[in-house]
């Protein structure tokens, strides 16, 4: 897994790499090891969760930060089994960091900086990336389909609080549960006295005596999930579909992030997709083309009967009005477009030969419009 190997080669990026770019790699490595596309291959299984683990740390701006300080230390929740409780790396922002790094603690002059987030008011948790691989007609049609990911959730033996079942927290020594301390300096200001968060409980003003042996004490574990999605009718290649409270667990009773699907649809034997409309080929013979007939043409609703008209040239177009895609959250569909293409016999058989060379020596200019159009042209621009 991705625990032994740099997040940066698991992604195939340079550590300078930009958020596109992370993103870009993300995606086409996504495409070659999705499950889907390789069902029952499990190398190509844990290649796709070492990508997904690389990813969430590699595309969150503060986790990305604290992986590129610390490693893995700074960003697994099971790391520092029987730590206090809170986070060892929380991120950092603002005048108030000017002062922790002269003062050690926060801006004494009131409101100018800011006050630090409360470590125990309850946080949002973050969105989850996964892919979803969809056939041609379920994204033209809709469809409902089940994804399996990973996430962090919350830990069923402590229910989050981190502390080992039948046991709580206690208030930290240290701050008095406050999880603050004062610090009194001298300085080029003068005698200065600052607040700073406590060491001991990270600002939490807790300490968890005994962990809880499932998840050491974090109060979150990794797993993997499996949820029922609609895919609304319409949805295109590479969009994204949101849904909403399946992301990773949010932290002191915060609502959970949401869970990002970008849709990847599977490409089709006959058809091409332009917006809402869909294109086709449809190969005619001579005769069809010529004296007209009717062909058998696949829609996403089945076939259809068409009156091919007489005299149809190569490259003609024809359209089956509202037989294309659904229109993503509106009314109505696209239409669907049918080239002719004419396909010249092989394999000819001698009596087959002669029957061509008897109608071609019975027919004239008369029956070869274009032809005769195209001569007389060459004609006027270079003469006999």
């Amino acid at each position: 897994m991705a625990e032994n190997r740099d997040y940066y080669e698991v992604m195939g990026v340079p550590k300078n790499a930009s958020e596109d770019e992370i993103k870009k790699a993300y995606r086409n490595l996504a495409k070659k090891y999705h499950p889907d596309l390789h069902p029952g291959d499990k190398n190509a299984e844990e290649k796709f969760k070492e990508l997904n683990e690389a990813y969430e740390v590699l595309s969150n701006k503060d986790k990305r930060a604290r992986y590129d300080q610390f490693g893995r230390a700074g960003v697994d929740p099971n790391f520092g089994g029987g730590a206090a409780g809170g986070d060892p790396f929380g991120g950092m922002g603002g005048i108030d960091d000017i002062f922790d790094t002269f003062f050690g603690g926060a801006s004494p002059f009131g409101g100018f900086g800011g006050r630090r987030a409360n470590p125990n008011a309850p946080r949002r948790g973050s969105d989850v990336e996964a892919t979803l691989v969809v056939e041609f007609e379920e994204a033209a049609k809709g469809c409902r389909k089940t994804i399996t990911y990973e996430k962090v959730d919350e830990c069923p033996s402590c229910h989050g609080s981190g502390a080992k079942a039948g046991t709580s927290a206690s208030t930290c020594p240290d701050c008095g549960g406050t999880g603050q301390v004062r610090v009194t300096q001298n300085t080029f200001m003068g005698v200065v006295q600052t607040t700073r968060t406590c060491d001991r409980c990270h600002g939490t003003g807790k300490i968890i005596n005994t962990p809880c042996p499932n998840c050491r004490g974090t109060g979150h574990v990794r797993k993997h999930k499996q949820v029922e999605v609609n895919v609304p009718a319409g949805i295109d290649n590479q969009q994204i579909l949101n849904v909403s409270g399946q992301g990773n667990a949010g932290t002191n009773g915060g609502p959970a992030g949401d869970l990002h699907l970008i849709i990847s649809v599977r490409p089709h034997p006959l058809f091409e997709r332009r917006g809402n409309d869909i294109w086709c080929d449809m190969p005619i013979t001579f005769m069809q083309a010529a004296l007209g007939g009717e062909v058998i043409v696949p829609t996403l609703d089945g076939k259809v009967s068409y009156q091919v008209r007489e005299g149809t040239q190569p490259g003609d177009i024809f359209k089956l009005k509202g037989k294309g895609v659904a229109k993503l959250n509106g009314r109505g569909c696209g239409d669907q477009y049918v080239r002719m293409v004419l396909e010249v016999p092989k394999n000819l058989t001698q009596k087959q030969k002669e029957l061509l060379e008897q109608f071609e020596k019975s027919t004239s200019e008369k029956n070869y419009q274009k032809r005769k159009g195209f001569f007389e042209k060459l004609k006027q621009k270079f003469g006999e």
